[in-house]
C-alpha cells in the first residue's frame, strides 16, 4: 500500500473528487484500511447487496484508489479489494 497519494492538477483533482463524493465509497476505503475484504464482507458492512458494493468498488479501482484480485470461492470466484493509499494531499 502507498501511503500518501499527492494530486496537484485539476484533472486528477476532479477525478479523485467525483470517487470519494460518495459517503459509501468513502465507509469502503475506511474499511479497506483495516485489511483486505471480499466484495461479499463489504456488502455486509454496508448492509447493501453485493452487486452495489462491487459497482463502488470499480469506480474507486478505476479513479486508483484501490486494487483487487480475484481468489476462487466457493461458488466460482470471489474479488479480495485492498486500498492504495492511507493518505490524500490535494495541492491546489
Amino acid at each position: 500500500m502507498s501511503e500518501i497519494l499527492e494530486i496537484n492538477n485539476d484533472e486528477e483533482i476532479l477525478r479523485i473528487g467525483r470517487a470519494l463524493s460518495s459517503g459509501t465509497r468513502l465507509k469502503i476505503l475506511k474499511l479497506l484500511l483495516e485489511g483486505e475484504k471480499d466484495v461479499t464482507r463489504v456488502a455486509t458492512h454496508l448492509g447493501g447487496t453485493e452487486a452495489n458494493a462491487s459497482a463502488q468498488i470499480k469506480i474507486l479501482y478505476e479513479a486508483g484508489l484501490l486494487d483487487y484480485r480475484y481468489e476462487p470461492g466457493q461458488h466460482g470466484l470471489k474479488k479480495i479489494s485492498k486500498t492504495k493509499i492511507k493518505r490524500i494531499i490535494i495541492d491546489l
